[in-house]
Parts: structure tokens; sequence; C-alpha cells
């Protein structure tokens, strides 16, 4: 298992950063720095499936296990999504962690990736997640 943890500190209310990281369009902004033409399919509940999906509709399968508004999402990833079929994976603990707080109208935003370590991940992480986390500081700051 790999973990790796991002941070960045937004000029914005803990609402409006919840806001650009969970709605449809904004969402596909900044997950635009992963793959181009990512986005989710949701009821945004917790206990309830997520679908992390390309433009070809391929992707991942999960669970939100959390869901705080304005504080905490978790989602665990169950397996992949290829030519339409759910292909379960044996990922153990593998969880992509949103935590949120804020004082005086300034957000902390953490973002913690626990996953099965393949020869890639951690490379391509370190150097896309903290792009990704630009694009919503600049978002929310606007």
């Amino acid at each position: 298992m790999a973990i790796l943890s991002f941070n960045t500190t937004i000029n914005a209310p803990k609402e409006k950063v919840w806001d650009i990281l969970w709605d449809d369009a904004t969402y596909r902004k900044w997950t635009a720095v992963f793959h181009e033409g990512s986005h989710a399919v949701s009821d945004w509940q917790e206990g309830g499936s997520i679908l992390f999906l390309g433009p070809n509709g391929d992707g991942m399968f999960s669970m939100i296990v959390k869901k705080d508004d304005f504080r905490t999402m978790i989602f665990k990833h169950l397996g992949e999504i290829k030519n339409g079929e759910r292909i379960p994976k044996q990922w153990g603990a593998s969880t992509e962690s949103y935590f949120m707080d804020e004082k005086d109208g300034i957000t902390s935003l953490k973002v913690e990736l626990n996953m099965e370590a393949e020869e890639w991940f951690e490379s391509y992480f370190n150097s896309t997640f903290p792009k990704a986390l630009e694009v919503v500081k600049q978002l929310a700051e606007e």
C-alpha cells in the first residue's frame, strides 16, 4: 500500500471549495488534469456508488464511504470499468479522501490517496495531483 498526501490552502470558504470539487461542471475542469473528459456519475450520497469515467466510458467504480458536507468525502475504489463491464479488483483498503477545514475564510484542503502501489502510481500522482489542486484553487478564488 502507498499513501500519498497533497495539501493546499485556498482563499475561499469551504462551501465554495466543496462545490468546486463536486459540481459536475467544475469537477470536469479540475479532473481534466488527469484525463481530458473525466467526469463522475453519482447521487453523491454516503453509501452510494460513484463512477469515475473518462470520455469513452471506461474508468473506475467506487463507493462513497463517508460524506460530511463541507468537511470530508471518502471514496473506496472497488474496481475498473472496461467496455461497459465492471471488473472487481482486490485493492484492499484503496481509498481517496478529501478533508477540509476553514479558518477566517481560508480553506485548508488535504487529499490522501491510499492505494496498491504500482510502478507508475507514485510518480504519476505526485506530478498530476498538485496541478489538479491548483485548478481547484484558481476556480475557488475567482
